[in-house]
């Protein structure tokens, strides 16, 4: 299975081309992704775990990627994670125990190479 630091790094080149041909668009997806994650009543950090819980509801493996990784970035603790995940199973049901466990493998991951690039 890819892990979802290989699945983010298959998406870049794609990801970059679409930019490219629909600048406009991804410029205002920018602007809006930029304003709603950012530090506000809700720090930013609890904002990627919202985006987290949605990802798994979503079933989308590449925005479980990127906001575990923006997770792990913005400093969640593994506890906030998992109640943020059951969040998530409680709303979703069964697809979200499926997915749960992926976002929870992401976090864990970029967590552990934040970790080891800090050392």
């Amino acid at each position: 299975m890819t892990t979802n630091t290989e699945l983010i790094a298959e998406l870049r080149e794609p990801t970059r081309s679409l930019r490219r041909a629909a600048p406009d668009a991804w410029a205002g997806f920018g602007q809006l992704h930029d304003a709603a994650l950012s530090d506000g009543a809700l720090p930013a950090r609890v904002k990627e775990l919202v985006a987290l819980v949605v990802s798994v509801v979503k079933q989308c493996d590449g925005c479980i990627a990127y906001h575990a990784k923006a997770a792990a970035a913005r400093g969640a603790t593994p506890d906030e994670v998992a109640e943020a995940l059951s969040v998530a199973i409680l709303m979703d049901g069964g697809p979200a125990t499926t997915y749960g466990p992926r976002a929870w493998a992401a976090f864990h991951e970029f967590a552990e190479s934040d970790a080891a690039a800090t050392r």
